[in-house]
């Protein structure tokens, strides 16, 4: 492996910033799609407050099956759809679309988790008072379990990184492909440490910024 330590500074800040590019967008998708989906998966599940039976079943096989597909595989298998959004598989366009097909299901179970923690008391007692059931999610589920949902947030956020790193494989653009291109394919061992170095202080960032939000709304 050559360690000549001559990196372009410019290929690292354009890939870094391709990076965080995927990581804004998909996790602002993530975000929408997943917390919906969340929401749903508790609300129609035995015992709440839209209880559907088929629907949960439906809905939470669907979960399941995105969640356990590897993301390289479930990156390529979706090629079809993602041309047919961003009319691209390639470059950061073509890595959104699959960052959050694979991330949404994966916060979605986090966020019924989240939802599931929340006293059963707390949600009668609204229903008591009249509340609808979404004025019920707005106004007591939600603001009940914002530590939780915040967390799930910030542990999806750190997935997907990961996520972004290794849509290298298949030209997603960013410091996976950086380090795969240059790095790996031409035995740069000192590309490959810089990016993972980066990576790393990325995750750092985000799990401190998320443990701080977590410890500021945290009621208990």
């Amino acid at each position: 492996m050559n360690m000549t330590w001559d990196i372009n500074w410019t290929e690292i800040m354009k890939a870094t910033g391709d990076t965080l590019v995927m990581l804004g967008w998909s996790l602002l998708f993530t975000v929408i799609i997943g917390m919906a989906l969340g929401i749903i998966l508790f609300l129609t599940s035995k015992g709440q407050l839209l209880q559907n039976l088929p629907l949960y079943g439906v809905l939470s096989l669907i979960v399941n099956i995105l969640r356990s597909v590897p993301f390289v595989i479930l990156m390529i298998s979706v090629f079809p759809i993602t041309k047919a959004i961003v009319h691209t598989t390639i470059g950061v366009q073509g890595a959104i679309p699959p960052l959050v097909i694979a991330a949404a299901p994966f916060l979605a179970r986090l966020v019924e988790t989240a939802l599931r923690e929340i006293d059963s008391g707390v949600i009668e007692a609204a229903q008591s008072m009249g509340a609808t059931p979404w004025q019920i999610v707005w106004r007591v589920l939600m603001p009940e379990a914002r530590p939780g949902l915040i967390s799930a947030v910030t542990v999806t956020a750190v997935a997907l990184l990961s996520y972004s790193a290794m849509s290298g494989v298949v030209g997603g653009g960013g410091l996976g492909d950086l380090s795969l291109r240059y790095g790996y394919m031409r035995f740069r061992t000192d590309i490959m440490i810089v990016t993972v170095v980066i990576l790393v202080l990325f995750v750092q960032l985000l799990q401190m910024l998320g443990d701080r939000m977590v410890a500021k709304f945290n009621r208990k």
